[in-house]
């Protein structure tokens, strides 16, 4: 892989996505900054002098092929991606690039897997939809602890936070998608319980048991993508919760030099076959932080050629197009704390 290669990130002054930039550098990789907002772009340009600076509009398509010219790669951060993705992706299909998303859009994602497919496909292009904390790392968790069971019963996914401080895009993406979530069970989507009762979840230490309940998450778009299983069942403790439907939660801030809020997280995958349980489970910092490896790692792999399709077009789940173990094992131990299935065991 060139060191010259580029990458356009767009919404590139955004929370997420300027931790997108610095693990994108960190791999030889350079950012184009792109965005609609002209002097929001160009005091960022200053910290980041060797980057080229492109404004943009999505509802300029002209504006987005003069942004995308001589890229090799575009990595949309800017949300609501209901608003955004369709012509972001419009103008890689046009540029002949990668198109990577860290959306946690459920809705986006099954309309981007559902029509956009065909036109990826004759293009040569590759598409990853909702890579990131959300849609990515459950998905490659998921795809992990399946191993080599061709299929399984069912999936549970198990979000655990001990706070969710959103940021100004997860709030206004909240508004857009409202009333659009689903959940997947008999191998079909649908709208979700009104008002489910907790349960109970039994997450590896530190967690512990926690009280959880249904969560429409698009983990469950990405991994029902490419994982025979009629049930994906995704749950999220209560506190999290709390803090994201209050108002008056803050947005996230800074715990140390390196930008990530004290905010932790533990995601957990088991997949239920036969009475036998597979589990893999992730924990780390941030949970927008963590987002920026996971894309950028993936922005990489596409360029490089390390992917299962060998280069096909299309439209992608992570643990689809990737060696979901080795991919997870790359960001681990700065970025996550991994607890994998033995190999052994995903190799009988």
């Amino acid at each position: 892989m060139s060191h010259h290669q580029t990458v356009a990130v767009f919404g590139a002054y955004g929370h997420t996505a300027l931790f997108v930039l610095g693990e994108l550098r960190r791999r030889g990789l350079t950012p184009v900054l792109v965005g609609r907002d002209r002097d929001r772009l160009h005091a960022l340009g200053r910290a980041y002098p060797d980057s080229p600076v492109r404004v943009a509009s999505v509802d300029d398509p002209a504006s987005l092929d003069r942004a995308l010219l001589g890229a090799d790669a575009v990595v949309n951060c800017a949300g609501p991606f209901a608003d955004t993705a369709p012509a972001l992706i419009d103008a890689a299909l046009r540029a002949r690039i990668p198109y990577l998303d860290v959306g946690a859009e459920q809705a986006v994602a099954l309309e981007t897997f559902h029509n956009r497919q065909e036109q990826a496909r004759a293009a040569g292009v590759v598409v990853v939809p909702a890579l990131a904390f959300y849609g990515g790392l459950g998905d490659l968790l998921a795809t992990t602890a399946m191993g080599d069971w061709p299929e399984a019963e069912a999936i549970d996914i198990a979000f655990g936070l001990d706070s969710w401080e959103p940021t100004q895009g997860t709030r206004k993406t909240g508004r857009r998608n409202a009333g659009r979530h689903v959940v997947y069970t008999g191998g079909r989507f649908v709208p979700p319980t009104e008002n489910p009762d907790p349960t109970l979840w039994e997450f590896p230490e530190p967690l512990g048991v926690q009280e959880v309940t249904e969560f429409s998450t698009a983990d469950q778009v990405t991994a029902s993508r490419h994982l025979r299983t009629p049930d994906i069942r995704a749950h999220m403790n209560l506190a999290p919760l709390r803090d994201v439907r209050d108002p008056a939660t803050p947005a996230p801030s800074a715990a140390d030099g390196s930008g990530r809020s004290s905010q932790t997280f533990l995601v957990d995958a088991v997949v239920h076959r036969g009475g036998q349980r597979r589990r893999a489970s992730a924990s780390g910092r941030d949970i927008y932080a963590v987002t920026a490896p996971l894309v950028a790692e993936a922005t990489a792999r596409v360029l490089d050629g390390r992917i299962r399709e060998g280069g096909a077009g299309g439209v992608y789940a992570a643990g689809e197009l990737f060696d979901a173990e080795d991919f997870l094992r790359a960001l681990a131990p700065e970025h996550l704390s991994l607890d994998l299935p033995a190999r052994a065991e995903n190799s009988a």
